[in-house]
């Protein structure tokens, strides 16, 4: 076990570094309440808060009502201190978002994806255009940039920098961080979108107040990020959470990673358009994309018998795939997102529930919730915002 020598600096850092994630995670907050939420002093509360004051990272947000005597001043994170871009890279397009520190949205950019498997240097070329875009259409400089985050399916492998294993796009290896670098001289921050979508649901959405949390993402794939205590849960090499890649059915529908059986070749949003095409005994099914594909299949479900069905058996695997998640893990919230999930579990989440409940251990479901993230279809890119944020935090204010 490796010992930290402790000193003032480290002392005032971690003091810094609690008491600001705490203003941003839950301010406004007045003095009295950041010492009794950190357990720090009124005087150590006192004197970091005014080095952050001073270095213009917190400011006054308004005196509260009093019963009598003295109003409380209440604190909060300065919004404009600096900006964070958050980008989420999918499989159908990129979305580019510009946030102050507020997480109000600036300004944003979408660039659809054509090819099923878009190669790496088109994906830079949209990332670093909506950079450049946000950044314009906000009518701020790209120096008030603190970091830009950035999810995307796959195994991002961190090291001196990060790279990128998608099997299902045909990555391998692909040194994602260098390439952006190439173009944007900004500190960057590479995860799976997952993981970020996790984190903005433990911020600021469904996860809010959990300390053992699973978010699962369907869309076109299909991923999860395990919070444990917490903290997220990585694995060895930053891969555990491929949850669509769990075998559902030991030698059944071929998957795009080259397995068969996956979670994903049932439950992806590609696999459902597949599976309803052959259904309607090989019809194409009606919409230019998978966003409008999926649209078609609910609306046809209130109509036809074969739409009801695949929609029937796909909330029974989804429930499947929910019930392996709350037998492994046992959370107390298992919260669904992803653009496919959020439209899936507005009509489906009943029956995405009975069917976990019929496939979990019956002790471990009933301390789980399954219920939709609050964050819509921004959350990969708001929770990759927070990457920046969240280095920031940790090293007390400090750029």
């Amino acid at each position: 076990m490796t010992l930290e020598r402790t000193t003032n600096r480290t002392v005032r850092l971690r003091n810094r570094s609690a008491l600001l994630s705490k203003l941003f995670l839950e301010g406004p907050l007045t003095r009295q309440d950041l010492a009794r939420g950190t357990g720090l002093s009124q005087p150590a509360v006192s004197n970091v808060v005014g080095e952050l004051i001073s270095a213009g990272l917190v400011v006054d947000a308004g005196a509260l009502e009093s019963d009598g005597g003295r109003p409380s001043m209440s604190l909060r994170v300065a919004p404009r201190f600096a900006l964070v871009a958050g980008v989420d890279v999918g499989e159908t397009r990129v979305r580019v978002e510009l946030f102050d520190l507020a997480m109000a949205q600036l300004a944003s950019a979408d660039y659809p994806l054509d090819a099923p498997k878009p190669d790496p240097e088109t994906v830079v070329r949209h990332i670093v255009a909506g950079l450049a875009t946000v950044v314009d259409r906000a009518g701020v400089r790209r120096s008030d940039l603190l970091g830009v985050g950035v999810g995307v399916s796959g195994v991002v492998v961190q090291g001196r920098e990060a790279v990128v294993y998608a099997q299902t796009l045909g990555w391998d290896g692909v040194p994602l961080e260098r390439m952006i670098h190439a173009a944007v001289d900004v500190p960057l921050f590479i995860e799976n979108g997952a993981k970020t979508q996790g984190q903005a649901e433990m911020w600021f959405g469904a996860g809010r107040g959990a300390r053992h949390a699973v978010f699962a993402l369907v869309g076109s794939g299909v991923g999860a990020a395990v919070v444990t205590n917490g903290a997220t849960y990585r694995g060895v090499a930053s891969s555990a959470g491929e949850w669509g890649h769990t075998t559902l059915v030991y030698g059944g529908r071929a998957c795009r990673c080259g397995a068969r059986g996956c979670l994903e070749a049932y439950v992806g949003a590609e696999a459902i358009i597949e599976r309803y095409r052959e259904a309607r005994r090989g019809r194409a099914v009606p919409g230019a994309d998978e966003e409008s594909q999926i649209g078609a299949l609910l609306a046809a479900a209130d109509r036809t018998p074969t739409a009801r069905q695949v929609l029937d058996e796909t909330a029974g695997y989804l429930g499947a795939g929910v019930a392996n998640l709350i037998n492994l893990f046992n959370p107390e919230r298992v919260v669904l997102g992803g653009w496919a999930g959020q439209a899936l579990g507005a009509r489906l989440l009943p029956e995405i529930r009975r069917s976990a409940q019929q496939q979990a251990l019956r002790k471990p479901f009933e301390q789980a919730t399954i219920q939709l993230g609050q964050l819509g279809v921004d959350a990969v890119a708001l929770g990759a915002a927070t990457l920046p944020v969240a280095h920031l935090l940790a090293a007390g204010g400090t750029r």
